[in-house]
């Protein structure tokens, strides 16, 4: 029985990159000695194992056969006889196939270590193919270490297109996909994330609504990049500049959908592409599994967006509006990253990087100001029921109108 680490903890290492977990294969051993030795099982599919002190996740090293479509179409074998080289064979890139033995040795059988110097994220063997998560997963490790210069080799983007002209990658099961996508939103560059899926023709099978966005033009004057789908990946970069909240950068990846849907007579306007985007930015998330808060924010944000972009023009009645529309008096910290999508979003355009964003002030402002009145003296001088609702709101009206007159005066 010989004990190896594995995958990530080595790459990472090897990276000087930080990683949290650490992963272990075990070569020559059985299910039975396992437990003898107080490994608890955990694995549903294949023996994995928690170490009875460390609780780290140690795996018998095993081979597997394709059985069938998608993720869980595999079986599996765990025999003492199988080899540490057997194990890596099977793991998706080169850079994840190098293992260190228990006296910090490296075992690199398929080149890893070559692919980590020239940075390149390259596929084992064709066994690659017959897993559909892997191209989500490679496409999230080249948002994690695109900013060290790592690439997709032509090669496995190439298996990577196959695999979705096939019809593998549509039995991708949604929870699969929202797991994978959320890990990419987390990462240093989640636009590299679209962008690899859409070179590989996955982003059209998957996130057809993002996909869409691409090669739309947009009125030049505001949007000197043209295409809507580069600027929904330059304002994701700027969510990932303000943020590291996922549902932020998310719900700032879907805001335009609406545009995907302009007729092209009507380009380079995409007049009420708001409203259009509502039952887009649903039926993608109710695809792909994306958790109520998301999906809660993202609407928000595709419809009043562009309120936001025109704030200082807006009636105090519309900014009232606009704060009750997004649930701002109940749920400020959700508006708070309402604001930021928005500033994220003006900023996602060519040479507009680093302009400021006045309008994110000028709403947050005005939504404290809002929440000054006092809500006990009103039910002292007795409103209750719908007239407390009424007088609160014509008391923000008059809050806001005298706010708007400072704030032109300033």
């Amino acid at each position: 029985m010989k004990t190896y680490l594995v995958g990530g903890a080595v790459r990472d290492k090897l990276l000087d990159y930080p990683f949290h977990e650490r992963d272990w294969v075990v070569v020559g051993a059985t299910p039975e000695i396992m437990q003898k030795q107080g490994f608890v099982a955990v694995g549903k599919d294949f023996p994995v194992f928690l170490h009875p002190q460390t609780k780290e996740e140690y795996a018998l090293a095993r081979t597997e056969r394709k059985t069938g479509r998608g993720y869980d179409g595999f079986s599996f074998y765990c025999g003492e006889e199988v080899t540490l080289e057997d194990d890596l064979v099977r793991r998706d890139l080169t850079i994840n196939a190098i293992a260190e033995d228990e006296a910090g040795n490296i075992i690199d059988p398929y080149g890893g270590q070559a692919d980590i110097k020239n940075k390149i994220l390259r596929h084992v063997s064709n066994a690659f193919m017959e897993d559909p998560v892997r191209i989500l997963r490679i496409a999230r490790f080249a948002a994690r270490y695109h900013h060290l210069g790592f690439q997709i080799a032509n090669e496995t983007n190439q298996l990577m297109r196959e695999m979705v002209n096939n019809g593998e990658v549509d039995h991708l099961v949604s929870e699969r996909v929202w797991k994978e996508m959320q890990r990419a939103l987390a990462e240093t560059s989640p636009d590299i994330f679209i962008q690899s899926l859409r070179d590989c023709g996955a982003l059209a099978r998957l996130l057809p609504e993002i996909d869409a966005l691409f090669g739309v033009p947009q009125t030049e004057v505001h949007h000197p990049e043209i295409d809507t789908g580069i600027h929904t990946l330059m304002s994701l970069q700027q969510a990932v500049k303000k943020t590291d909240d996922c549902c932020i950068r998310f719900a700032t990846l879907v805001h335009d959908l609406g545009k995907g849907t302009t007729l092209k007579e009507e380009w380079p306007r995409h007049i009420a592409h708001e409203e259009r985007s509502l039952p887009l930015v649903k039926k993608l998330c109710e695809r792909i599994a994306a958790p109520k808060d998301y999906k809660e924010l993202a609407l928000i944000v595709a419809q009043w967006h562009t309120h936001c972009h025109r704030a200082m023009e807006l009636k105090p009645a519309t900014i009232l509006k606009t704060l009750q529309m997004t649930d701002a008096f109940r749920r400020p910290d959700r508006f708070e990253q309402f604001l930021v999508c928005c500033e994220a979003d003006a900023r996602g355009r060519t040479g507009f990087e680093d302009r400021d964003y006045p309008q994110a002030k000028y709403f947050r402002e005005a939504l404290i100001a809002c929440q000054n009145i006092d809500a006990s003296d009103l039910a002292t001088r007795g409103f209750i029921g719908k007239e407390f609702g009424d007088e609160v709101n014509r008391l923000r009206l008059e809050i806001l109108t005298q706010y708007k007159k400072e704030f032109s005066n300033d």
